[in-house]
């Protein structure tokens, strides 16, 4: 199944992953860190409350689909996608002087002129949203269209008065200027900061793991990730990342953090025999996308891992 979605930034040829998520386009790591929990345990199999198959259903492709790849992407505060969106509020100021900035929410339109309240209009509007955004799954698109609307006024006033989109609790901009009158002063040493950081990986990867015991992957995903923001280079990390993927049925995903451990480290037992259970599955189910995303029925569904012997009782044990 696949979004289209016409309206806002996304008619742009932008994939607005803040409206997916229903933030602002300033929202800070904490925000959407906070946002996504929510709405991951909204919509994944285990917690999800939806009526029917066929919405237990959608509530899984809108997770993996939609969802985990906006938390991928803007938990990874990729300063390319936030200088992007500078780019596109100047483009859109240029667009609104031709005239060619159609709007159909009625709150994008009250965004519009909003004048000096614009920041509190904007942030308003999206959380009034944003509140209901999951409630109905099969209006879910409609909804993020309707924040990615405010997104693009927002952005566009922005652009035209010349302001650049501060990221809460941050002083950096969207897009600053490198200092031409004096040389940058010397970065501090960063010797003390790494021994913090790395002490900090460990803390993530226990709550990863008693997240898993309780069978809440959604929520040691999250875990995983703060830990290998740290360090990319954990290959037990990647590893118990790629088994939090597999057993909520993401393939492609799981496959990319179980090649990435073995990469890192060849003998990991535990990296090893989830690959091979992964390909498996993907040799019954033909490709890496999930299961339960095929149109074809299924007589027999792959065996669910958390039913599995070995490695898949406890991902924890390496041999």
């Amino acid at each position: 199944m696949s979004f289209t979605i016409d309206r806002g930034l996304f008619k742009l040829d932008f994939t607005d992953h803040h409206a997916v998520l229903g933030i602002p386009v300033n929202a800070d790591e904490k925000e959407v860190r906070k946002r996504y929990l929510k709405i991951a345990r909204r919509l994944h199999p285990d917690s999800c409350k939806a009526g029917t198959e066929a919405e237990k259903k959608l509530a899984n492709q809108l997770l993996s689909k939609l969802v985990n790849p906006a938390y991928e992407q803007l938990s990874q505060t990729s300063r390319d996608y936030i200088v992007s969106l500078g780019h596109m509020g100047r483009r859109l100021a240029v667009e609104k002087e031709k005239g060619k900035i159609p709007v159909a929410s009625e709150a994008a339109k009250q965004l519009a002129r909003a004048g000096a309240s614009l920041d509190f209009a904007y942030k308003s509007a999206v959380q009034n949203i944003a509140s209901k955004q999951y409630e109905s799954l099969d209006q879910v698109s409609d909804k993020i269209a309707e924040i990615s609307e405010l997104n693009l006024v927002y952005l566009m006033l922005k652009g035209s008065k010349g302001e650049s989109i501060k990221q809460e609790g941050k002083a950096g901009t969207t897009n600053p200027e490198p200092a031409r009158s004096k040389p940058p002063s010397p970065p501090p040493k960063p010797e003390p900061q790494l021994d913090s950081t790395a002490s900090r990986v460990p803390e993530y990867i226990r709550r990863a793991e008693g997240y898993m015991v309780k069978n809440n992957f959604a929520s040691a995903v999250l875990e995983l990730r703060e830990a290998l923001k740290l360090d990319q280079t954990n290959s037990n990390g990647h590893s118990l990342l790629g088994i939090a993927y597999l057993k909520q049925n993401q393939m492609a995903m799981a496959k990319v953090h179980l090649n990435k451990a073995l990469q890192l480290n060849p003998r990991d037992e535990r990296a090893i025999k989830a690959k091979q259970y992964l390909e498996k599955l993907i040799e019954k189910n033909g490709s890496t996308k999930p299961a339960n995303s095929s149109k074809q029925p299924q007589s027999k569904p792959p065996e669910n891992p958390s039913t599995s012997k070995g490695l898949f009782r406890n991902p924890f044990k390496k041999n």
